[in-house]
């Protein structure tokens, strides 16, 4: 009897064990590795400050808890997550817009995310913006929780305006036609050597970045029309890629890199106080908060919504960021997991990303907070948001952006004009359009 006790004794024992470490979350003890990207500089020029403190916080509060940050470039992240969910060996946590295709949708079918349903009550999820859940809603599930909202804009060097004597577009609004003139004077040689050292305009062509985008439908097309069928090798979207290149080629208001894939140099012509050779570029709005409160590329600017074209209203692309839980085979790693994106997704982290990244909450507490108050670059941008188209809900949009922007890039190399690049992008794409 004696030892069928102690077997009796020993599985009950196990038992309780694993009950306490997989059914408790906060029992739980292990290493969790997240990856994340750079987001606003401290005074000591670190990027990864926010996500470090909020790790030693959640690892303090959670003894036997260690979690382990593996720091990704942006440019970078799509790539390189691809790669380890082909070798399923990817993070336990990871900053993802779903709806931007870095993640795929057939990823979400196989089963490498986890949805975040069970662990949000409705009354927690009703505090999100219902664009900034659809963000990450398929199939009736959610699969990430939302930190932010984005959208694009033009920012101008107001300086570069005042040298000019140009005035700035009245409440941030221009037609096209009004742009050009003013790109013209714009451009210009400000050393007196014969040769244009300052230029109207200026962006860059790249894979997953749509800074260019609103221009490319200001006379009218979108990705998909109603019916989701090809909408950019229509006349309108030819009109508009048309229009774009004469700033290079007719109206010679851009420097030669523009239309190329150069992010860093492309910003740096922009914003950096020993160049500042462009007086207007599209970003992001965390471009915003960078030349706001930045100590290298703080500068005096607006913010303005794209010319409008054909369209005969302004035009933008909006986004929705946030972090995703990969799929894990511990229940207590899960619960701990979501415990700590819990725990970076609050309304007080979300008012810091607004003040600090130049986003928009997706929380309506902390827009509720009213955190652009004294930044009306960034109260500006926030009305953009009436104007936004998202980035197309499609499995296979990676590979669709792929090939359209690769066509772009071909365009403003004066390789193909814009109705060959538009067509080819088309053959390239069908496959994937099934």
């Amino acid at each position: 009897m004696k030892p069928r006790f102690l077997l009796v004794t020993t599985i009950c024992v196990a038992l309780l064990l694993a009950l306490s470490t997989t059914v408790l979350g906060g029992a739980w003890k292990g290493t969790i590795t997240i990856w994340d990207c750079p987001r606003w500089r401290d005074a000591n020029d670190n990027q990864y400050h926010w996500m470090e403190r909020k790790i030693a916080e959640f690892e303090s509060s959670h003894p036997g808890v260690k979690i382990e940050m593996i720091k990704v470039p942006w440019a970078e992240l799509a790539e390189k997550l691809n790669i380890a969910i082909a070798a399923r060996d990817w993070p336990d946590m990871a900053p993802i817009d779903i709806s931007g295709g870095t993640v795929k949708l057939d990823h979400i079918d196989q089963g490498v995310l986890e949805p975040i349903d069970p662990f949000f009550p409705k009354d927690e999820l009703a505090d999100f913006f219902p664009a900034a859940l659809e963000g990450y809603t398929y199939k009736g599930k959610i699969w990430g929780v939302p930190q932010a909202m984005t959208v694009h804009a033009l920012l101008l060097n107001l300086d570069i305006f005042k040298e000019r004597g140009v005035e700035p577009p009245e409440n941030g609004r221009w037609t096209w036609d009004e742009f050009v003139e003013k790109m013209k004077k714009l451009t210009f040689d400000r050393d007196g050597d014969g040769k244009i050292d300052v230029y109207g305009f200026s962006t860059y062509v790249l894979k997953g970045y749509h800074e260019i985008f609103p221009m490319l439908f200001m006379d009218g097309a979108t990705w998909f029309d109603e019916a989701r069928n090809w909408n950019l090798n229509t006349p309108e979207a030819v009109s508009a890629l048309k229009k774009i290149a004469a700033l290079k080629f007719e109206h010679k208001v851009t420097p030669q890199t523009m239309g190329t894939a150069d992010v860093g140099g492309t910003f740096q012509a922009f914003a950096n106080p020993e160049q500042r050779t462009v007086a207007v570029e599209p970003w992001a709005s965390w471009a915003i908060a960078t030349c706001l409160t930045s100590p290298k590329y703080k500068m005096n600017f607006m913010v303005a919504e794209y010319p409008i074209g054909k369209r005969g209203k302004p035009i933008t692309i909006s986004g929705t960021g946030g972090f995703v839980v990969f799929k894990q085979k511990d229940k207590g790693k899960l619960e701990t997991l979501m415990e700590f994106v819990k725990s970076i997704t609050t309304t007080a982290d979300q008012l810091e990303f607004a003040k600090n990244y130049g986003t928009f909450p997706a929380r309506k507490s902390a827009q509720e907070a009213d955190p652009f108050a004294d930044t009306p670059q960034m109260a500006f941008a926030a009305k953009m948001m009436e104007y936004t188209i998202s980035v197309p809900r499609h499995k296979e949009f990676m590979q669709i952006d792929d090939r359209l922007q690769a066509e772009l890039q071909l365009v403003f190399n004066g390789e193909k004009t814009p109705e060959q690049a538009l067509e080819d992008a088309h053959r390239a794409i069908k496959r994937y359009l099934k």
